[in-house]
C-alpha cells in the first residue's frame, strides 16, 4: 500500500514541537503500532529530514537542533494559483479531504506569505463570488484516492473492498486504467476481476485498497474520462428513454452531454440520430428537447410524449396570454 503521507507529515509536526518523543508516545498519538512509527521515521530520513534516534531509558526520536521546515517561497501568481485552486476545488467537491483540512491548507499557505501579498489575497477571498453553487460532494478518503492514482500511474493491480449503491459489500482485484473527477466525485475505472469487464467505481465507496505485485498493460486508445461518462449514462434508472432527433451530434451534445445520453447512428444516409437516456424522472427532458429546437420523435416511453404535449400546451398558453392578464 502507498505511504500514508498524512501521518508521516503528522509525525514531522509532532517532532517539530521540540523534545525527544518516545516510540510509544508517537505510536499513541498517531494511532499506529511502534513498528509503523519506525517505518514513518525511515520515510522522513528518505526526505533528508534529520531525525535523530536517542537511545536509553528515555530514548526515542527528535529532530536535529535548529532544524526548521524551509519557508514557502511563492510569487504572487504562484500564491494565487495555490489558494484559488484549493478554494475552487473545495467548492467543486473535488478536494478529497475534510473541509477542515482544506481550510487548514489555505491558512498555512496564507501564514507564510509576505504581509502585503497576504492582504491582497485576503481581499480577493472576501469579495470573490461564484456563479455555480458549491457542491457538497461525498469526498473520498485522501489515502484511498492517492493509492488508486499511484496504482493507475504505475499500472499495478489493487485489492479492492467496495460497497455498492445498494449496500452490498464485495472484495475484488481491479486493474486501474485511470482516475477521473466528474460532478464533485472521483471515479476509478479499470478491469474488474469479478465481472470480467471494465468497470467504474466511485472512490468514496472504496472501503479498503492495497496494491498487489505485478504490472499490466492498459488497452491502446483507452480513454478513462469517456469510459466514466459512458458508464454514468448507461447506469440503470427507472426510465429507459429513446428519442430520434434530426440534428448533428454537436447540437445534441449542447443539451444532452455524454454523461446524460448515448447517441446512435440510425441510418448513415440520413441526419437522424437516436438518443438513449436513463432517467429517474422524466420532467426535465421536454424543456431540453424544446431548447434543442430540432425535429424529434419520442420512441419511448409513452409518459414522455404526454409530458412533451403538456409543455407545448403551456408554452402556447403563455404565448397567447395578454399583457396584464
Amino acid at each position: 500500500m502507498t505511504r500514508p503521507i498524512a501521518r508521516v507529515l503528522a509525525l514531522l509536526e509532532i517532532l517539530q514541537s521540540g523534545g525527544t518523543r518516545t516510540v510509544a508516545e508517537l505510536a499513541g498519538r498517531l494511532d499506529v503500532d511502534e513498528r509503523t512509527v519506525r517505518r514513518y521515521v525511515d520515510h522522513l530520513l528518505d526526505l533528508d529530514i534529520p531525525v535523530r534516534s536517542v537511545r536509553g531509558r528515555h530514548g526515542g526520536y527528535r529532530l536535529s537542533p535548529g532544524y526548521r521546515m524551509p519557508p514557502l517561497m511563492l510569487s504572487g501568481e504562484e500564491a494565487l494559483a495555490v489558494v484559488l485552486g484549493l478554494v475552487a476545488g473545495r467548492r467543486a467537491g473535488l478536494i478529497s479531504t475534510s473541509v477542515a483540512a482544506a481550510e487548514s491548507a489555505v491558512a498555512k499557505v496564507r501564514r507564510v506569505l509576505p504581509e502585503a501579498l497576504g492582504r491582497r489575497l485576503d481581499a480577493l477571498l472576501e469579495v470573490a463570488d461564484f456563479t455555480a453553487p458549491a457542491r457538497s460532494a461525498l469526498t473520498a478518503e485522501a489515502e484511498v484516492l492517492l493509492t488508486v492514482a499511484e496504482a493507475a500511474r504505475d499500472r499495478r493491480p489493487v485489492d479492492l473492498g467496495y460497497t455498492a449503491g445498494h449496500g452490498g459489500a464485495s472484495e475484488r482485484v481491479v486493474y486501474p486504467y485511470g482516475v477521473v473527477a466528474h460532478s464533485g466525485r472521483w471515479y476509478l475505472t479499470g478491469f474488474d476481476s469479478v465481472s470480467g469487464q471494465v468497470r467504474t467505481f466511485r472512490v468514496d465507496r472504496i472501503t479498503t485498497v492495497e496494491m498487489r505485485v505485478g504490472t499490466f498493460d492498459v488497452p491502446i486508445g483507452f480513454d478513462p474520462a469517456q469510459r466514466v461518462l459512458t458508464a454514468i449514462a448507461e447506469a440503470p434508472y427507472r426510465h429507459e428513454v429513446s428519442v430520434r432527433i434530426r440534428s448533428t451530434p454537436e447540437q445534441i451534445r449542447s443539451v444532452f452531454p455524454p454523461s446524460v445520453a448515448t447517441l446512435e447512428e440510425i441510418d448513415p444516409g440520413t441526419s437522424w440520430l437516436r438518443a438513449r437516456i436513463r432517467a429517474q424522472r422524466l420532467e426535465w427532458i421536454p424543456p431540453l428537447l424544446a431548447a434543442l429546437d430540432q425535429p424529434f420523435v419520442v420512441e419511448q416511453p409513452d409518459a414522455l410524449r404526454g409530458l412533451v404535449r403538456a409543455l407545448a400546451s403551456r408554452l402556447a398558453d403563455h404565448a397567447d396570454a395578454r399583457q396584464g392578464h
